[in-house]
């Protein structure tokens, strides 16, 4: 297939107007000539909407590496183009997220993208392009923490799991996927408005986020048998002390803040174990065991209702609305038919 000498793109680039950094982002033309090195090119069908993405449009978001820059940290396509080692050929469909995309090379929020032949996963059977956006980054850091904790010890047997951030795109995938597998799911959130749809996304029951963020004592009360926290800060410090003996805590996010106030005493006292979970270094054949899973028993049940499907017109209000705790589940981009 021939690629296009230019198509369609959401860009964003940086400049300083009166001494002071700003970003303009929009809808412009991307030339092919400048896409990045790499051995697979893609026509892109759907990306997503990611905090990280909301992050590299802005002056001050301390993400993008590259101006001008395509955001877009995740995509799914069709190879059109191979030009060197790769897992994938012409004709596939694939996945790509993580690494430098979207941030130190063009991601997602073009029509063409262009990505490195180890950073490429095929599209597991099961899933369509969009259904693989759907879930998208925050989907795969969901299924990711589940895994790890599995890997602990965690069962449906254990008792409850908490999830934080619970209407975020991390928060509302890692319900549906727990709650399909059959663990009983406790949400955290601060949006009284959701709670009908944490319910419907399988939540037995809903905590306030005055409860999952307050200060407390050392040691609190043992509730969970695991946590997926979306938030850090104080939610993070008050997972670690109300997590049960021998439980968990999967780490993936900081929209309530980067620092972490706390003991030992949940470590040493309960045997509480903090799992990192980041998704962008990811070594390639863990991505490939955790999209497996995506496709197979911690598939959604209900992909409608986790996303709202937009174009790259409306990425702008989307890149604003997640960036300011507005957002609820995914959103899905259609770069191209």
């Amino acid at each position: 297939m021939v690629i296009p000498e230019s198509f369609p793109a959401f860009i964003a680039t940086k400049s300083t107007v009166d001494g002071a950094a700003t970003v303009e982002r929009g809808i412009s033309t991307l030339q092919a000539s400048d896409l990045p090195p790499g051995e697979v090119t893609v026509r892109v069908e759907w990306s997503g909407v990611n905090y990280k993405d909301a992050l590299a449009t802005l002056a001050d978001g301390g993400v993008a590496r590259i101006s001008p820059l395509v955001a877009g940290v995740d995509l799914a396509g069709v190879v059109v183009a191979v030009d060197g080692p790769s897992p994938v050929s012409v004709g596939d469909k694939v996945i790509a997220h993580g690494y430098d995309i979207g941030v130190a090379r063009h991601g997602g929020y073009a029509s063409y993208a262009r990505v490195l032949g180890t950073q490429v996963v095929a599209l597991p059977p099961g899933l369509t392009t969009k259904d693989a956006m759907t879930i998208g980054t925050g989907g795969f850091t969901a299924a990711e923490s589940i895994l790890a904790l599995e890997q602990r010890g965690l069962t449906p047997a254990a008792g409850d799991v908490l999830v934080t951030g619970a209407t975020g795109g991390v928060g509302s995938m890692a319900i549906s996927m727990l709650a399909g597998s059959g663990y009983r799911v406790v949400a955290s959130t601060g949006k009284a408005h959701e709670h009908e749809f944490l319910r419907n996304l399988g939540a037995a029951e809903i905590l306030d986020r005055s409860e999952t963020s307050a200060a407390g004592r050392p040691m609190d009360k043992e509730r969970w048998a695991g946590v997926i926290d979306c938030v850090g800060g104080t939610t993070l410090a008050y997972a670690l002390r109300t997590t049960r003996y021998g439980g968990a805590v999967a780490a993936s996010g900081l929209t309530g803040g980067a620092g972490l106030s706390t003991t030992v005493l949940p470590f040493i006292l309960r045997g509480v174990s903090l799992l990192g979970i980041d998704s962008v270094q990811l070594a390639i054949e863990q991505r490939l065991a955790v999209w497996d899973r995506c496709a197979t028993d911690l598939k959604p049940s209900d992909f409608a209702s986790l996303s709202v499907d937009i174009g790259l017109e409306q990425l702008d209000g989307a890149l604003t609305a997640i960036r300011a705790g507005l957002a609820r589940g995914r959103f899905t981009v259609r770069v191209a038919d």
